[in-house]
């Protein structure tokens, strides 16, 4: 029996591959937007793995420190440190930034952590290359995709530092690259006022009348003094110590000192539900909007090579093909084409996502449900090209 889909592909080779792969860099399109929603999902995980804390502990009645702003004075870790169950507790500070290298800049997470060794909150799980900061103020040490070298000088507000060391796979929720430095210095670049503002603020505190009572001597001097310090920090990461589990050594934090306080499976919720939610809602428009272009691609192509051949589904008819033979004949080309179509995106997608600048994680099972839908959109829009075939009368076989 005549094959309707071979000799349709066979003697329109040409138009059903260029089709295929026209389609094919469609769906490309339609697995790396997949795959970016999937990298934002991994970078959120990854901030808080690189993090290594089992908690946090932010300002009260706000979801810091990544999804909002969060103030707490930097001694509070002490206190933290008596509650049971501590292992350990670092001040951090987070600030998302344009970091100077040169007559260019780079955006990054610029993190502020206390000076230490593996392991402690906040630091860098390994390096790649280089050392750690081991020294109060000026080094750096930064994640391979700022660009950044070894013994290179980067500008963060008006200091400069230098780059001891570097590491990979730091990144913030959004996937900017991290950039750590000595908490002290995070501490005054988040909150530093420039030169003019400074002397404003001293005039406007030497002016106020309540500085310049008799018998309150260094007020004024303290109330100046005060203005160049930042006592705030924007977390206390806390490790829990073994046999304790997160909750409860959360709980008494949050009665006795007053702050708010986020397990991991918390904060994986606000990063995922809250931070990253408008961008996965965006992204699932797009995924619907191409596959219903697709789609409609797939059927008007299917269509328009069911309509070319008409004469022979005619003499198909008047031989006795039945029309279950004849739709499943048309079947078989749209499946044919979105086979093609598939894997021609899937290629094209895995070379393609290096290149992007955000992380792109294409997944084995983003790929198998892929194909799936590929092939439901393909039977689905064949029904069209179906319909009209099985409308053909078989007496146009004998017709002009």
């Amino acid at each position: 029996m005549i094959s309707l889909a071979g000799r349709d592909i066979l003697h329109a080779w040409g138009k059903f591959v260029f089709t295929g792969v026209g389609l094919g860099l469609l769906i490309g399109v339609t697995l790396t937007m997949a795959g970016v929603y999937r990298g934002m999902v991994d970078d959120a995980k990854a901030l808080l793995d690189n993090s290594g804390a089992d908690l946090w502990v932010v300002q009260k009645d706000t979801l810091g420190p990544y999804a909002e702003s969060s103030s707490i004075y930097d001694d509070v870790y002490r206190g933290i440190l008596g509650m049971p169950g501590v292992e350990r507790a670092a001040n951090v500070t987070y600030l998302t930034m344009q970091v100077r290298r040169g007559e260019s800049d780079v955006r990054a997470m610029v993190v502020g952590v206390v000076p230490g060794g593996p392991g402690e909150p906040g630091q860098p799980g390994y390096l790649v290359a280089g050392r750690r900061i081991t020294r109060g103020h000026y080094e750096a040490v930064a994640d391979i995709a700022t660009g950044f070298q070894l013994g290179e000088q980067i500008q963060i507000r008006r200091n400069l530092y230098t780059v001891v060391g570097l590491t990979r796979r730091m990144v913030s929720s959004s996937g900017d690259p991290m950039v750590f430095i000595p908490l002290k210095d995070a501490q005054e670049a988040q909150f530093l006022k420039d030169n003019d503002a400074i002397v404003q603020q001293r005039r406007r505190t030497a002016e106020n009348p309540a500085f310049n009572r008799p018998g309150v001597p260094g007020l004024l001097n303290a109330a100046i003094a005060s203005q160049s310090a930042n006592p705030y920090v924007n977390a206390v990461l806390v490790q829990i110590e073994p046999g304790y589990s997160p909750d409860d050594v959360a709980e008494p934090i949050r009665r006795w000192k007053r702050l708010q306080v986020y397990t991991r499976e918390q904060m994986e919720k606000i990063l995922v539900g809250k931070l990253i939610a408008t961008s996965a809602r965006q992204i699932g428009m797009f995924l619907v909007i191409l596959a219903i272009v697709s789609a409609a691609i797939v059927a008007f192509i299917i269509y328009t090579l069911t309509l070319g051949k008409v004469r022979e589904i005619a003499v198909l008819k008047l031989i006795g093909t039945r029309n279950r033979t004849i739709a499943f004949m048309i079947l078989q080309q749209a499946v044919g084409l979105g086979v093609i179509g598939f894997v021609v995106g899937k290629i094209s997608a895995t070379f393609w996502a290096p290149i992007f600048p955000k992380y792109v994680l294409l997944e084995p099972g983003d790929a198998a449900r892929g194909f799936v839908a590929v092939v439901v959109i393909c039977v689905l829009a064949s029904v069209l090209a179906i319909r009209a075939a099985l409308k053909v009368d078989p007496a146009e076989a004998i017709g002009g």
